[in-house]
């Protein structure tokens, strides 16, 4: 049974857990969440600070903050404020915006994101919001980096002639690819592009 609730800053040993065992090394351990940012994210926003649990365990986190000006090119830092969201969260933002979405090896294809992705859907609509929107990986672009541009590819994994691990659940869960955000985080998987999809209610 997967329940999502929002998270407290007395939920960070458990998601601090689920970060160790999603990005272990060599991740640098410096990019998980510290306890500033949680206690930014449910200060500024707690209605984005999300967690996911199965059997009373914490399996997963999602952090969403709102936003005016998604469509700008800009990075996952610039966006974020390098993860604390407290200067760039706008209370009047009508873009619902994902900074992370983290689920626990051990569970993922069992729905988990997908709750997450329907709590999401869910706040947008209870905030009468415009869209929700991300820019995600395309952890699978570099494999035929070498064949293809990150549009190509993009367009290859929309009409279902490749699979990206990220991109094509985006799709599942009926988000659509807007344009390639290049530079948008280190990423060697991604050749650091990013893809920013959204979904409108």
């Amino acid at each position: 049974m997967i329940t999502i609730r929002p998270y407290t800053l007395a939920d960070y040993d458990g998601l601090l857990q689920v970060q160790k065992e999603a990005f272990p090394p060599p991740f640098p351990p410096e990019l998980w969440w510290s306890q500033e940012e949680i206690a930014s994210h449910v200060k500024t926003f707690p209605t984005g600070a999300l967690l996911a649990e199965w059997n009373g365990e914490v399996v997963g986190s999602a952090t969403s903050l709102l936003v005016n000006h998604a469509d700008q090119p800009h990075t996952w830092a610039e966006v974020s404020d390098n993860g604390l969201i407290a200067g760039t969260h706008d209370p009047t933002g009508k873009t619902l915006y994902g900074i992370d979405l983290c689920v626990r090896p051990s569970v993922r294809k069992q729905g988990v994101a997908k709750a997450f992705y329907d709590a999401r859907k869910q706040t947008v609509r209870d905030l009468k919001l415009d869209r929700y929107a991300t820019v995600c990986r395309i952890p699978g672009y570099h494999i035929v980096a070498h064949t293809y541009t990150p549009e190509q590819y993009v367009e290859l994994v929309q009409t279902g002639k490749l699979t990206d691990p990220v991109l094509t659940f985006m799709f599942k869960q009926g988000l659509q690819a807007k344009h390639v955000q290049p530079n948008y985080v280190e990423d060697n998987e991604s050749h650091n592009n990013g893809v920013f999809v959204e979904w409108r209610p």
